[in-house]
Formats: C-alpha cells, sequence, structure tokens
C-alpha cells in the first residue's frame, strides 16, 4: 500500500510558506501568457508551489507520424482518438469486468498490467498555448543529436550489462527502486507510464521538487556552489537561481549510471542541463531545458513543457513494499543454469 506523503522529508527546509501578494511579470520571450500575474511567496519569490503532472501522450522525441513540431486543434483530437495508448485505456484490448479485468489473468500475455493500473496520459501536451508533437524543439527535427562516440558507448555499456539473470546489477536502476524508471526523476524530468506528479515547495534559499516515482527529492539550493567533482549523485548536482521570474537550475556531475530518459545515454563530466521553470498561468508551469555535452552530443539539444496544476496530493512510491520480481528473476536464471538453458538479454529499458 502507499501511505500519504507526510512530508517529513521537507521539514528540514525551513519557511516553506504560502501565498502573497501579487506582482505583474513580463511576458518573456511568450514565457507567460498575456496579461497573467505571477504570484508571489511570502519571501517575493515567484510561487511555483503545488502538485503538478507531466503526463501527456507527447514525448521528448517526435514520432514519425509527425512532421512538425506544432498541431492544430483539430490536428491533436485526431491524433488523440488514434494514439494506441489512448485505445488501450478506453477498451484495455477490448476486455470488461466480465471477463475478469482486474484478476490479473492477462499477465500471461506477456503484459506487466492492465490498462487499469496505468495514467500516462491522454491527450497531447498545450505548450505556450501550442498543441506539441514532442518536447524537444530543437533541433527541428524533434530527435536527439546523438554523436557517433556516443553510439559506441551506448552500444559498450549495453554489452558489459551481462544477461540481465545472473546479478541485480544488471537490471535497470528503476526495476532496483534506486530511481524512477524512465528519466521520471530527472533532470529532465520526464512523463512516464504512471506516477508523473511532482510537488514544489520553497523556501528562501532552496527549492524542493518531490518526485512521485521514485519518491525522490531534488533539493536545489539558490546561489550555491557545486559540490566536489568527484561527488555524483543520482540526479545530479544542481544549483539554481532566480532570472526574473523564472527559476533556473543548473545540474551538473550526473551519476554515471543514470541515463537521460530513456535513452541510455548518460552525461558525461564535460555535460550539463540547465532547466527553466516559469509560471506561465495558474493552471501551468512552463518547463524548458537544455542539454550540452560535447562528447554525446553533435549540437545543444532543448526541450519546452508544461507542468499542470493538480488538485491533489502526492502519495508515497513505496517501490519495495511487497516486490518480488527481482528475486524471481534471479531464481528463473538459477533455474536456467540447472537446466543448461542459455538465456537471451532482458533488460529494461531505462538506465
Amino acid at each position: 500500500m502507499r501511505a500519504l506523503l507526510s512530508g517529513a522529508a521537507l521539514c528540514a527546509l525551513a519557511a516553506m510558506t504560502g501565498f502573497a501578494a501579487h506582482a505583474q511579470a513580463p511576458a518573456d520571450g511568450g514565457r507567460v501568457e498575456a496579461g497573467y500575474v505571477t504570484p508571489r511567496t511570502s519571501f517575493g519569490h515567484p510561487d511555483l508551489q503545488g502538485v503538478w503532472s507531466n503526463s501527456s501522450n507527447t514525448g521528448l522525441t517526435r514520432p514519425s507520424q509527425f512532421k512538425s513540431l506544432i498541431m492544430t486543434p483539430d490536428e491533436a483530437r485526431e491524433a488523440q482518438a488514434r494514439n494506441p495508448s489512448n485505445i488501450r485505456q478506453k477498451t484495455d484490448d477490448n476486455q470488461s469486468l466480465a471477463d475478469g479485468l482486474l484478476d490479473g489473468k492477462d499477465l500471461a500475455a506477456g503484459r506487466g498490467y492492465n490498462a487499469f493500473w496505468i495514467d500516462p496520459g491522454t491527450s497531447y501536451a498545450l505548450v505556450k498555448g501550442t498543441y506539441r508533437t514532442s518536447w524537444i524543439v530543437e533541433p527541428d527535427n524533434g530527435q536527439i543529436p546523438f554523436t557517433a562516440e556516443a553510439r559506441k558507448l551506448m552500444a559498450a555499456e549495453r554489452a558489459a550489462r551481462g544477461t540481465g539473470y545472473d546479478n541485480p546489477e544488471e537490471r535497470s536502476l528503476g526495476e532496483r527502486c534506486i530511481i524512477g524508471f524512465g528519466g521520471t526523476g530527472g533532470p529532465p524530468m520526464m512523463n512516464v507510464l504512471y506516477n508523473n506528479h511532482y510537488q514544489i515547495s520553497q523556501s528562501p534559499d532552496h527549492v524542493v521538487i518531490t518526485v512521485e516515482m521514485n519518491h525522490d527529492a531534488r533539493i536545489i539550493p539558490l546561489r550555491g556552489k557545486h559540490r566536489p567533482d568527484v561527488l555524483a549523485p543520482y540526479l545530479g548536482d544542481s544549483v539554481g537561481y532566480w532570472d526574473g521570474d523564472t527559476l533556473v537550475v543548473e545540474t551538473i556531475n550526473m551519476n554515471p549510471l543514470q541515463a537521460i530518459g530513456n535513452t541510455r545515454a548518460p552525461l558525461t563530466a564535460k555535460g550539463k542541463i540547465t532547466e527553466r521553470f516559469t509560471r506561465y498561468n495558474d493552471r501551468q508551469i512552463l518547463y524548458e531545458f537544455t542539454v550540452e555535452d560535447p562528447v554525446m552530443y553533435s549540437q545543444p539539444w532543448r526541450g519546452e513543457m508544461s507542468l499542470n496544476a493538480l488538485g491533489e496530493p502526492i502519495y508515497e512510491y513505496a517501490c519495495h513494499e511487497g516486490n518480488y520480481g527481482l528475486e524471481g528473476i534471479l531464481a528463473g536464471g538459477r533455474n536456467d543454469d540447472k537446466k543448461g538453458v542459455s538465456r537471451e538479454r532482458a533488460l529494461g529499458e531505462e538506465g
């Protein structure tokens, strides 16, 4: 069972208090909806606090069926109606309760979950008033500009990880409940199959982003200094500052075992990720990110996403409670060893 977030992890940061007077924010490069007045905290900072979601049919890269970044409302509705995830959520492959929808029999078909358990979003993202086919806005093709060296490094990493059945370390970080799968914790913070909630809390000298999956907390000091390079934590070493009404967060020294999103591509020692958070209106935060790494990418690449306000709490993601999947995977491997059966690679997609 998942318990309601108590907030204990955030209590170490003082003065995380509510709303105060409003101040007019300039429409900086379209980052703020025309005429919107940015709310302020009691200590004068733009107020980003609340629970937000990036659930969406839109993903990091642009699928081949889309030829441009922006869709018209009619095109977005048509794409939404055709989206396989939306169809599955409506029909769950045409199962009904009378078919035993909740009894788990569909697991034999090779699926980990039926649609009752997933929450990936049901519409394409509305970002700065336009419907988007990808989070990536630069390069124009909506794809990650990997270098040849990056592809070699990713291939070597895959080859070095073994069968996936011999050691816990061969399984992905998400499967092992170390960080969320698919890059949900960021940076940049990606939407995944479920648990796409984020809670932002602020104090005068810190911003905390609590990530629903895996219940991580990004504690970001403002006007701080990066830690020594020898420290390379999961989710990276982040520091923030205010640029007008935009919170800018710069992250370096991400743990080399952590990939960006679902790419299997880590950030090298030469890399940096810059995130920008701006209240677009009462319902959305404009979340922008730029990824730079001359080893991995032929150019910096940039994305834009909307974080949408939710009128509900964030819950604890208790990943290991009653989780016997890893034990079962390794036990299956040992059983194959006894039988002399060779095993194919079956590693998860996330890093």
